[in-house]
This record gives C-alpha cells, structure tokens and sequence, in this order.
C-alpha cells in the first residue's frame, strides 16, 4: 500500500505518504483522471472507487503488485540501499522493524522522493536529510559521502516544525512554527505574518503608517501571500492580483489565474547620477535613493512570474510546472521556489540554471541566502542546503 501511494502521488503532482493523506489531497482538488500502474482488486484502488470526482484508468504495471524482485539487499548498508530497486528496499523495510542505524525511519519518511528514478548519490542526500537527530553517526558518515556525487551539501538541519520562512535584514533566516500563511520583515525590521484568515498580524498591533495601512486593507479584503522588501509591503489575492503598498501610493498587477500562492521581492537602490552629483557637488548628503523592486509571485495556476511595479507585466512566465507554486524567497542572485509536488529549486534567473532537491515529505516553505543556501521548511524539519552545481529541470 504504502508503495503504491507514493506512486499515485508522484504520478498525480502531489505530496502524500499514507492513505489518509492521499485521499484528502484528492478530496480537496479537481476532477481529474488518473491512471494507474495498479490491477483493479488493488486495496488503494477499492479505497479510492468511492472518490466520485476521480476516474481511475488501471494498467497492469510490470512491478508495483507483484512480488519482489529476487535477491536481497543489505538494509543495514546506506550504500546498499542508495543502489538498489526502491520498490525492493521499501517492501524490506516494511517487513523488518529493526530501524537498522536510523536509515529505516529515514526511508519512510523520505520514500516518495527515493521511489523516483534517481542517482544513488541523490539517494544518499536524501536520506541523509531525513535522519533523525539519534541516528547512529556512522550511518550519517557514510551517507555524507555517497551523496558526494550530488549537486548538494547539506550544511546542517533541524528538527523542529516550520510553517513559513523569510530572512532577517542581516540574512539570518527566520522561521515561524505558528499556524500562519507566510511572513515577511517589513521596511523597519518588523516582522509580519499572515494568518489563516488572510489578515495582517504585527507585533504589538501596530508597526508604522504602512503596515497599518496594509492592515487595515486586508482587515476587509484578505490576501492569500505576503512578502516586502525595500520601501513597499506586498500582497496577493484569490483573484490572482499582486499588490504592492507604498507610502507614495498602490500599484496592482494581474499576474495569475487563479490564487496567488507565495510571493516574494527585491530592492534595488535607484539613485540618479546626476541628482547624486549635484548633491555633492553642494556639500549636501544625497537623499536615500528610491528602491527598484523586482517581485517574484507564484500560484495555483502553477507559473512564478517576475514584475516590476510601474510597468506592466511580462507575458512569459519564468517558470512553468503542473502543479502548484507553494513557496517563494528571492535572496541575492537566487530564487528559491517550492511546488506543491514536493520539489524545491534554487534558481539564478540571470543565467537559466537550477538545481533540484526533493525531501520526500511536503515542502512548507523556502528561502535563499545570497551565498547560495537553499533552506526547506517541513512539517518536522529544516534543511539547509549549499548549492555546489546546478542541473537540468526535470
């Protein structure tokens, strides 16, 4: 069973790693058919029947039902398990409590991601992110240097609860282990959430003129993200519109089709040379410069697209998956960006390339740091990545 959800949900674009949980992502989505590598008198098949909005297309698979491969793996060696047939590895560890150095509970926590055709190197970082902090060090030692061969290092984890992420004014990133939407530090270091019912909620009720102001907005028409940088706060609606508030006014972009999802921006200074000259030249200081902000929005329709608020908004999308956008933060060059299919990116919009990471349980939420660290909030954990090489998308 446990197999062939992780199979249903790979195929389907989501995250599920129980029955439980499979059948309420489905509930909660649209109509849609599915085909699947399953007989038709599979347990999970006659469970998910009853499911009206869903048409089930069976196929004989080669592998899934039938029984095991011949042969045995040593579940006790990390590289053992990292090179052999997932489907082969699961079933073995399903059948064998003994938690066999912490790489058993690893692999049932991670095993949508292993179950996906992947290097042994990609293998080993993936259980090596999801061992628990009383694993025997000598399995993490010998996980660390199968996933040499990886694009990633993982510079260190947690394991604590994260439900959203952002970065301090110095870098430093933050997380939030309340029951909020997203979070963001605005303009004077204050730091914002956005709570389940779409409203802004600030550290003593008020936090300035624009964040009350932002406040007062949402009080009366909710906002489904959250992000600032520079001079402005930014939000996003069910209808897909991107807003950004500034003390100077509001400009508004339709960006998605459909519910923005995660949002995120950049500051720029945008000093004129010649105002900064004349400024000199008189013994003056120079004003601060105005910010260029570059906002980043992802949504439901399953696109991330680049705006810049005072002209209107591109038509391409900077990136496109079927499924949708969970969680973005911009840093520097990168742009970290999570789907609601458990993949993870750090991005350089400025050169095209990416590299990919995938924990296995669902992605809350994701930020950057401008050195290059990919950071992954899960429900259980936080993970921090450095980036050593980027890959193809896939």
């Amino acid at each position: 069973m446990r197999v062939a959800v992780w199979e249903v949900a790979n195929r389907l674009g989501v995250v599920a790693g129980t029955p439980a949980e499979l059948f309420s992502v489905l509930l909660a989505g649209p109509r849609r058919t599915v085909r699947l590598p399953l007989p038709p008198d599979h347990a999970l098949v006659r469970a998910l029947r009853p499911l009206g909005h869903l048409d089930l297309v069976l196929d004989e698979p080669p592998q899934l039902p039938g029984p095991p491969p011949a042969g045995s793996v040593d579940l006790g060696d990390p590289a053992a398990v990292c090179a052999a047939d997932p489907v082969r590895v699961t079933r073995a560890y399903e059948a064998d409590p003994d938690p066999r150095g912490g790489l058993r509970p690893a692999w049932l926590r991670a095993g949508q991601s292993l179950l996906r055709d992947q290097d042994p190197a990609d293998r080993a970082l993936v259980l090596l992110a999801a061992l628990d902090e009383g694993a025997d060090p000598r399995t993490a030692a010998a996980l660390t240097r199968g996933a040499a061969g990886s694009p990633w290092t993982l510079a260190r984890s947690a394991r604590r609860p994260c439900t959203a992420l952002t970065a301090a004014p110095d870098g430093r990133p933050v997380v939030r282990e309340d029951r909020v939407l997203a979070v963001a530090c605005l303009p004077d270091g204050t730091q914002a959430a956005l709570d389940e019912r779409g409203r802004l909620r600030l550290p003593g009720g008020r936090a300035g003129r624009l964040a009350d102001a932002v406040a007062a907005t949402l009080a009366s028409h909710p906002a489904t993200a959250l992000a600032a940088a520079g001079d402005s706060v930014l939000t996003g609606d069910r209808m897909g519109t991107v807003h950004a508030f500034s003390l100077t006014g509001l400009e508004q972009a339709a960006l998605h089709s459909g519910r923005v999802t995660a949002l995120t921006a950049t500051a720029t200074a945008t000093a004129p040379a010649a105002a900064t000259a004349t400024a000199t030249a008189s013994g003056a200081a120079p004003s601060p410069a105005p910010a260029a902000l570059t906002v980043y929005s992802g949504g439901t329709d399953g696109t991330v697209r680049a705006w810049r608020p005072g002209r209107p908004p591109g038509r391409s999308a900077l990136a496109r998956r079927p499924c949708p956008v969970v969680a973005l933060h911009a840093a520097g060059p990168y742009l970290a960006v999570a789907w609601a299919d458990g993949l993870a990116e750090l991005c350089r919009p400025d050169t095209g390339g990416t590299a990919l990471f995938r924990p296995g349980p669902r992605i809350r939420a994701v930020a950057a740091t401008a050195d290059g660290t990919l950071v992954v909030g899960l429900d259980d954990a936080v993970l921090h990545l450095a980036c050593r090489a980027s890959r193809p998308r896939r």
